[in-house]
């Protein structure tokens, strides 16, 4: 026999100050007695036994005058006592310790253990009494709730690479558009080794990965059960074989040989997924509101029957006439609630809202109930059942009293797609939108944040938005919690939130808002696209309504500007492998927040502009031909425009004319890929200006050159300033071609011009 566990054992009081720290179960303790006085260590204690007759040897131990060992000591002496009688008599040990006592007389059991005594607790002799063990419940631990922990203790990098440009980042994106080739040229590429071992499993039957890890490799998708029979069958559609299994269903229906209920629903389930056709990756998205209507306030208002008609299209694959559904549907001899309801969310995924609507009316005479995903979905293709708002809103009302009247409990999928066909009601629904939100309240479901989501659009889209109430007590509750992913439309609320910030230009909110989207897991629900977007309107609003250092500061974070280690390291790029593993360590770092839009950039030159911070224009310049924005006519005319409006201290000017010959190569570039830049008169006035104030009296000569040849005709200024450049670097042969030009052109200026040369010159007969 075994003794028992010690785990099993808990402490139930705590022994006096001063006791051995010991833990003293029953199984491993045996007392010793205490002596009545000082010197009287043989004499027999309160349980009738000599230390001689325990076989105990003397230990010399802390006495009290006229009083017994405290409980802790007996159970030391109990401890001392097992450890002298070994492992093998355990069951002595057990039989002394029944024997251990209290010093009033009183024969109950005591255990002492060294947690109790670390607290410091003492227990009165009268507060001693028998307790009943409770063994602890048993903890049951996720497979991943390790990892979980250890990931919990490092903060997430917000600069690192995506994970999918993590194997090359020297060809990590610059810009939003390559970013999305790249992650598309990727997945392609998977999709199209998912192909290969689809058409040619033959090939592809060893495995040499080790470890290997069956989650990571080609799911076997080839049927093991041959033949025609409902086992076959089944197998099919768990491997998602549309043509095959609707092949051998009919095979199966040829051949009188019926098949059950529960099989023919699985056939059905398999068939609405896919809309009837070959199962294939569905679509990314689903289409964009086209029914939203803003800014109308009449809840009679009928929708634009175009739009109607256009919203009513969803972009997956289209539910055809008599598909392979409708026709296994038709010849079922048995329906149940399951066939219906799945018929019915087949049809309002695919577009045939109508269809759906009809089956809806065909289960309700046959008597059954429809379940809750079956009433959301119905609820969802209202808008296109219905054109006026008003009409909408009654029939989504019918829908909620049939439910009520089959005692279909609604969940929170039932409540957001009543709010999101109220985003397609006009006023309609934002007169019932709260109403709505109140009711789920008052159910005890809590929003999730697409609830939030149609909350913004409804009240936030084309109406008067003076009031920031409603986003104000969304942001009070965002803010409390950290969220799950609930339903497909909570990825799209931190772009909408901002969207709104935007509109109302309150910095103050955008802030709550990133600061409730860095909470918890929240940043999980921005993809990469609807993160660019999120960004790029917050960075906008900055530029905006911030101070300059402010919006710099951000700028910096989030773009992670290189230009300055790109000036100094770019021309050493191939000379060896310092400078290229320099170059790809701030690569990695580089634009990994977000990718600036075009629109950032000019916000951000406004910005720079109406705080007169232009001598971080050149730095701005450097991150736009990073990111590709180096051919962008609209940019390039506000970055000249900027540069070249004022004069401005020399080592500034010099930067500037750097930007301008970087322009000028840009415009002249040529290749197969890219047709050059064409000049307009503009930028040749600007780029002649920025050469003429550093002194580069050729280099604006031959931008003075290209007017002619381009039909422009240059400025006054620009003539003047050249004029001048001329003169500060005694060119007189510059300033006489200058008043050739401008004779040619027929400039009015031209006269003015010869008298200034002929002043500040000093020419010789023939020039003159």
């Amino acid at each position: 026999m075994a003794p028992p566990s010690v785990a099993s054992w808990r402490p139930s009081h705590s022994p006096p100050a001063g006791a051995s720290p010991l833990l003293c179960r029953p199984e491993a303790a045996a007392p010793r007695e205490a002596p009545r006085g000082p010197g009287s260590a043989g004499e027999a204690g309160p349980g009738g036994t000599t230390a001689a007759e325990g076989r105990l040897p003397p230990t010399p131990r802390r006495q009290r005058s006229g009083t017994a060992l405290l409980p802790g000591e007996h159970c030391a002496s109990a401890g001392m006592a097992a450890r002298r009688l070994g492992g093998s008599s355990w069951q002595q040990a057990v039989a002394l310790s029944r024997r251990c006592c209290l010093p009033g007389g009183r024969r109950e059991r005591y255990r002492c253990s060294s947690s109790s005594t670390a607290l410091g607790k003492t227990v009165e002799n009268s507060e001693v009494t028998q307790e009943e063990i409770v063994l602890p419940r048993k903890k049951t631990w996720d497979k991943l709730a390790v990892l979980q922990t250890l990931a919990s203790t490092v903060k997430r990098d917000p600069t690192a690479a995506h994970y999918m440009f993590q194997d090359d980042p020297f060809l990590t994106p610059r810009n939003a558009a390559n970013a999305r080739l790249y992650s598309l040229s990727k997945e392609a590429g998977k999709n199209a080794a998912k192909y290969i071992i689809k058409q040619f499993p033959q090939y592809f039957d060893k495995t040499f990965a080790e470890p290997n890890i069956p989650c990571l490799m080609p799911e076997m998708l080839t049927p093991q059960i041959e033949g025609v029979s409902e086992e076959a069958l089944k197998e099919r559609i768990h491997l998602r074989r549309v043509k095959d299994s609707v092949d051998l269903f009919d095979q199966l229906v040829q051949a009188g040989t019926p098949v059950s209920l529960e099989t023919t629903n699985s056939l059905l389930d398999l068939l609405c997924f896919y809309g009837g056709g070959e199962s294939t990756p569905e679509k990314e998205e689903e289409q964009k509101e086209d029914l939203e209507e803003p800014g109308v306030n009449a809840s009679e208002q009928k929708a634009p029957k175009r739009q109607f008609q256009r919203g009513s299209q969803s972009s997956g694959s289209r539910w055809r006439e008599n598909n392979n559904a409708e026709r296994i549907f038709k010849i079922m001899p048995e329906k149940n609630a399951h066939s219906y309801c799945t018929m019915i969310r087949g049809m309002v995924k695919h577009g045939a809202s109508a269809k759906a609507y009809d089956m809806y009316m065909d289960l309700l005479n046959e008597r059954h109930k429809a379940d809750v995903d079956t009433f959301n979905a119905l609820i969802t293709a209202v808008p296109y059942l219905k054109e006026r708002f008003l009409e909408r809103w009654e029939l989504a009302k019918v829908f909620l009293n049939h439910m009520a009247q089959q005692e279909v409990q609604p969940n929170l999928l039932t409540f957001n797609a009543l709010l999101k066909t109220l985003r397609k009601c006009g006023g309609v629904g934002r007169s019932m939108a709260l109403p709505v939100v109140k009711e789920m309240e008052a159910l005890g479901i809590e929003p999730s944040l697409a609830t939030y989501d149609h909350l913004l659009f409804i009240f936030y889209r084309g109406v008067d938005l003076s009031s920031p109430g409603i986003i104000i007590e969304i942001l009070d509750d965002v803010q409390k919690r950290s969220f799950i992913p609930q339903d497909p439309d909570d990825a799209n609320f931190f772009a909408t939130a901002m969207q709104v910030c935007c509109d109302l230009k309150d910095i103050k909110l955008a802030y709550r808002l990133n600061k409730a989207m860095e909470k918890g897991d929240n940043w999980k629900f921005l993809d990469m696209d609807r993160l660019n977007a999120y960004w790029s309107k917050f960075f906008s609003l900055l530029c905006m309504m911030e101070q300059i250092d402010v919006v710099l500061k951000w700028y910096k974070e989030m773009s992670l500007s290189v230009s300055v280690y790109w000036g100094k390291q770019a021309s050493k790029l191939y000379c060896g492998e310092t400078e290229q593993l320099q170059f790809t360590k701030v690569i990695r770092f580089f634009l990994q927040v977000f990718y600036p839009t075009p629109k950032n950039i000019l916000d951000l030159l406004q910005a720079l502009d109406a705080a007169n911070h232009l001598e971080v224009v050149p730095s701005v310049w450097e991150d736009m031909k990073q990111m590709g924005f180096g051919r962008r006519h609209d940019l390039l005319e506000e970055l000249l425009s900027l540069m070249s409006r004022e004069r401005h201290p020399e080592e500034i000017q010099l930067a500037f004319a750097k930007c301008a010959e970087d322009i000028k190569a840009f415009h002249e570039q040529t290749g197969r890929e890219q047709a050059s830049l064409d000049w307009t008169g503009s930028a040749l006035s600007h780029i002649a200006l920025l050469f003429s104030r550093v002194g580069r009296t050729q280099d604006a000569w031959s931008m003075m050159e290209r007017f002619q040849q381009m039909n422009r005709i240059p400025t006054d200024q620009v003539m003047d300033e050249f004029l001048t450049c001329a003169k500060q670097t005694n060119s007189p042969d510059e300033a006489i071609k200058l008043v050739k030009l401008a004779a040619s052109l027929g400039l009015p200026s031209s006269q003015r011009l010869k008298s200034r040369t002929e002043k500040e010159f000093e020419l010789s007969e023939k020039q003159k």
